[in-house]
């Protein structure tokens, strides 16, 4: 009889009502724990890493873990018949039909689809990897050289697992499908029940003369340098896929993706907020109050800039198309300038005599702001 399978929820050590983040977080921390490149030639390291990914499948889709939530394993079976459980008209045997048959669905059909699973091309997994580029390099995009490890087809054998020359033969006990029944009559009908073919270990083939290189199984681990490039526009926490630099497919599948997740160092000047750039400019007083002309920083270099007499602290000038690059696109955010007006200090005496001076000069309409303030309180 095949292996009771153990409950999504416990294999990621969450309770049932865990969040979407708390899925996302418990399986990043057991794939780690588990990966087969930090377990080399574990293999139970590597059942629990299938595993793990399997419960992460069913729990990250909304509508799979309800059915897992509702029926268990086989409410995620391929061969699903929410019939089975009730809420359709079965007719005869009291309700329930031949009840035979529905042992069959279940245990015959779960059987039959995780044959086809096993034995058929499947996409080989997602390779996962961190990279930390600077502010510029997010903005503008660029290239790196990077080193991942993966699992690849062995190239002595082409990923078949049988020696040069030779070939893999159908099992002639499963007959290619990776599992065999057994049935048995019993009172209420006939039940068939699906375990995984002892002869070919589930695999639906058998090798005569296994290949020395991968020892029969068809793939090796392998350490590559390869170039990615990062897109324009990119941001921090964002993920960008190569296509087809995962881990090598299952009996003739494609290739997984290499996932590389983004992390952007903090600038010194520049602050991002979506596709805009905020930067704070300092002015001194006379700039502010006279106007100046000023040298901007910007992502793509210095840009002059006329700033009007009596700009106020706080005030936010625009400088369109000097933001940063949506991604796959040639459309650009927009610089924003936020004005700091500098206040002197350390003033001499004489300078202080100036300020009093200049200042007892100012009539209402140079302090409009001072003005309606205190106008509030002689109301």
């Amino acid at each position: 009889m095949a292996e009771q399978k153990r409950d999504y929820y416990e294999v990621l050590g969450i309770s049932k009502g865990a969040s979407e983040e708390e899925i996302k977080r418990a399986y990043r921390n057991m794939a780690r724990k588990y990966h087969p490149d930090v377990n080399p030639g574990n293999k139970e390291a590597e059942e629990k890493f299938k595993e793990v990914n399997e419960a992460y499948e069913v729990l990250s889709d909304s509508k799979k873990r309800e059915l897992y939530d509702n029926y268990g394993h086989a409410g995620v079976d391929p061969n699903f018949n929410p019939n089975a459980y009730g809420g359709g008209d079965f007719g005869g045997f009291g309700g329930f039909g031949d009840i035979g048959s529905i042992f069959e669905s279940f245990f015959g059909g779960m059987g039959g689809g995780a044959a086809s699973r096993r034995t058929g091309p499947s996409k080989g997994e997602n390779v996962r990897i961190r990279m930390e580029i600077s502010f510029e390099e997010a903005a503008f995009g660029c290239e790196k050289t990077i080193e991942i490890g993966r699992v690849e087809n062995c190239e002595t054998c082409g990923g078949t697992g049988a020696a040069p020359g030779t070939h893999a033969d159908t099992c002639p006990r499963c007959g290619g499908t990776g599992q065999v029944r057994t049935t048995r009559r019993t009172p209420l009908g006939t039940v068939t029940m699906s375990d995984t073919c002892p002869e070919c270990g589930g695999r639906g083939k058998k090798i005569a003369s296994p290949c020395t290189s991968c020892g029969g199984s068809g793939v090796k681990r392998a350490k590559r340098t390869i170039k990615v490039k990062v897109p324009a526009g990119i941001d921090d926490g964002q993920t960008f896929a190569v296509r087809g630099e995962g881990h090598a497919g299952e009996n003739g599948g494609p290739s997984g993706d290499l996932l590389v997740d983004v992390s952007v160092r903090p600038h010194p000047v520049f602050e991002r907020e979506g596709t805009s750039v905020h930067i704070e400019m300092p002015v001194s007083f006379a700039q502010a109050a006279l106007g100046a002309e000023l040298e901007v920083p910007t992502i793509d270099g210095k840009v002059k800039y006329t700033m009007p007499e009596g700009t106020q602290t706080g005030s936010v000038y625009r400088l369109r198309g000097k933001g940063i690059p949506r991604v796959n696109s040639s459309v650009r955010g927009d610089e924003f300038v936020h004005i700091v007006v500098e206040t002197p200090r350390n003033l001499t005496a004489r300078q202080k005599e100036l300020l009093r001076e200049f200042d007892g000069t100012l009539g209402d309409k140079q302090s409009e702001k001072r003005k309606r303030f205190f106008d509030k309180f002689k109301k």
